[in-house]
C-alpha cells in the first residue's frame, strides 16, 4: 500500500493491486476508520466515502486538487516501473 503523503492526520495512498485491468488514476484517503476514494481522471471527483462528513470531504477534495500532480507522479512512478 504505497503512501503518497499525509495531511492533517489523513493518509493519502493507493493499493499496489489496483485491479486487472488497472483502474484509472485515483487516491484513497484514510483517517482512523474513515475512508474515501477520489478519482483524478478526468477531473478530481469523489468516488465513495465511509463515515466522512461533507466538511471533511470538501477539505480532502481541495487537497487532492492541490496535490494532483504529486499523486499522478507517484502513481505513474509506481505502476510504470
Amino acid at each position: 500500500m504505497p503512501k503518497v503523503f499525509e495531511w492533517s492526520g489523513y493518509k493519502f495512498f493507493f493499493y499496489s493491486n489496483e485491479g486487472n485491468p488497472r483502474e484509472p488514476c485515483h487516491v484513497h484517503v484514510r483517517k482512523g476508520e474513515r475512508i474515501s476514494k477520489f478519482w483524478l481522471e478526468p477531473i478530481v471527483a469523489l468516488a465513495w466515502s465511509y463515515e466522512m462528513s461533507s466538511k471533511e470531504l470538501s477539505a480532502i477534495e481541495k487537497t487532492v486538487e492541490e496535490k494532483s500532480s504529486l499523486i499522478r507522479s507517484k502513481w505513474n512512478e509506481f505502476f510504470q516501473s
